[in-house]
C-alpha cells in the first residue's frame, strides 16, 4: 500500500487538494492518504462550514507554523515537516500550488529521498519579484512528478530541462472543485443580500501588495472603480489587507462616497462563487479566479502586469490590464460596450483532473 502525504498551506490549497484526496480514498485498497496542513495562513473563514460545504477533509496533522517573514516561515515549516516525514515514512509527498509550504515541504522530502509530486507544476509569470514564482521554480526543479494544468506549462518545464518522463499533463484540478460546487452555490442567498440581479453588476477582489501597498497605485485603482461603478455597480468583498490600506491611506471616505460600489466582508467560497458566476464582469488580482472565470465564460480583467496562467488569456476570457487606472477604465468600458466572445475552455479543464492525478502517481510508483 502506498502512503501519500498531501501538503496544504493556505485556504485555496484545500480546494485544490480536496478532489485528489477524495479520489485517493476511493482507492483505499491501494492508497493511504494523509493530509498535512502547515498552518501557513491562519484563516478564520476556515470554520466547520468551510469543510462541510465543500466536502473538504479535515487535516490529519496541523503544524500551526503561523505567519512570519518568508525565510522564517519556510524554516519553521521545514523543521516541523521533517519530523512528520520521520514519523510517517511516506512513499510520496504531494504538494500543490506555489505557497511557501509547497517549496518547504518539497525541499525536506527531496533531501530525505522521498518522492514529490507537484500539482499545478509548470506555471510561470516570468516575474521573480513575486515570491510565488521562486516557490514554483524551486519546487519544479526538485519534484519527481510534475502534474501540469495546461500545455503551456509542459513547454515551460521542457525549456527548463525537466526530463519528459517526469511531466504529466493532467488538467486543472481547481475546475474539479468548481464544477462540483456549482449546484451547492446556487443555494446561497448572496445575490438577495446585495440586491444584485444576474448580469447587472461587476464582482471585484484585490489584495496583492503591488496593488494595495502603495498609496498612489491604490488611489489610481480607486479612481478607476469610481468611473466603472457609474456605469455598472460593483460588489467588492474587501480583503483585510486592502481594507487596512484604504484606511491607512485616507482613501476609505472616497470609496464610501461611491453610490454604485458595495463594500462587503470577505465571502466564503460558495457565496463568492454564486456572486461572480452571476456577474457581468470580474475585476481581480487573484490567480485562481482567472481560471474559474475562463471555465465559466465570464469576462475577467486581471489587475496585474503578468499572469502565470496565460492560457486564460490566449483561450479564455481573461485580459491582463495591470494597475494603470486609465487602462482599467478603458478595458472595462470596452467590455461593456462590445462584449467579448465567450472564449474556449482549455483542454482537460473538465472536472476529472483528480482521477488523472492519482492515476499518474500510481503509474509512477510502478516505475
Amino acid at each position: 500500500m502506498l502512503k501519500i502525504i498531501n501538503v496544504v498551506g493556505a485556504r485555496p490549497n484545500f480546494m485544490k487538494i480536496a478532489p485528489v484526496i477524495d479520489e485517493m480514498r476511493r482507492r483505499a485498497a491501494r492508497l493511504k492518504p494523509l493530509l498535512v496542513h502547515t498552518g501557513q495562513h491562519y484563516d478564520e473563514a476556515m470554520s466547520e462550514s468551510f469543510f462541510t460545504d465543500l466536502g473538504i477533509p479535515h487535516p490529519d496533522i496541523n503544524l500551526e507554523v503561523g505567519s512570519a517573514s518568508h525565510a522564517e516561515q519556510t524554516a519553521r515549516i521545514m523543521i516541523a515537516f521533517e519530523q512528520v516525514l520521520l514519523d510517517e515514512r511516506p512513499d510520496w509527498v504531494v504538494v500543490v500550488g506555489d505557497v511557501n509550504s509547497t517549496m518547504a515541504a518539497t525541499l525536506v522530502a527531496a533531501k530525505m529521498a522521498i518522492r514529490v509530486a507537484h500539482i499545478e507544476a509548470g506555471l510561470r509569470s516570468r516575474d521573480q519579484q513575486m515570491p510565488e514564482e521562486i516557490n514554483r521554480l524551486v519546487t519544479d526543479a526538485l519534484a519527481d512528478l510534475l502534474l501540469t494544468p495546461s500545455r503551456d506549462a509542459d513547454k515551460n518545464l521542457q525549456r527548463e530541462g525537466i526530463a519528459p518522463h517526469k511531466i504529466r499533463f493532467v488538467g486543472n484540478v481547481m475546475i474539479d472543485t468548481l464544477f462540483r460546487s456549482l449546484e451547492r452555490a446556487k443555494q446561497s442567498t448572496v445575490l438577495a443580500r446585495f440586491k444584485a440581479r444576474p448580469g447587472e453588476f461587476a464582482a471585484m477582489t484585490m489584495h496583492r501588495p503591488s496593488n494595495v501597498d502603495d498609496r498612489a497605485t491604490l488611489a489610481g485603482i480607486v479612481e478607476a472603480m469610481a468611473a466603472i461603478q457609474e456605469r455598472l455597480p460593483i460588489i467588492f468583498p474587501v480583503h483585510p489587507r486592502t481594507r487596512a490600506r484604504l484606511e491607512e491611506f485616507g482613501l476609505m471616505e472616497r470609496v464610501r462616497q461611491m453610490q454604485g460600489l458595495t463594500l462587503a466582508e470577505p465571502l466564503g467560497y460558495l457565496d463568492f462563487l454564486q456572486l461572480y458566476s452571476n456577474s457581468r464582469l470580474v475585476l481581480t488580482d487573484s490567480g485562481g479566479i482567472q481560471e474559474e472565470t475562463t471555465a465559466l465564460g465570464i469576462p475577467c480583467l486581471t489587475l496585474r502586469r503578468n499572469t502565470e496562467r496565460p492560457v486564460t488569456v490566449s483561450l479564455g476570457t481573461n485580459r491582463i490590464v495591470g494597475n494603470d487606472p486609465e487602462v482599467i477604465r478603458r478595458e472595462a468600458f470596452a467590455e461593456l460596450d462590445h462584449p467579448s466572445p465567450r472564449g474556449r475552455v482549455p483542454e482537460l479543464w473538465d472536472g476529472h483532473a483528480a482521477v488523472r492525478i492519482v492515476d499518474a502517481i500510481e503509474e509512477a510508483s510502478r516505475s
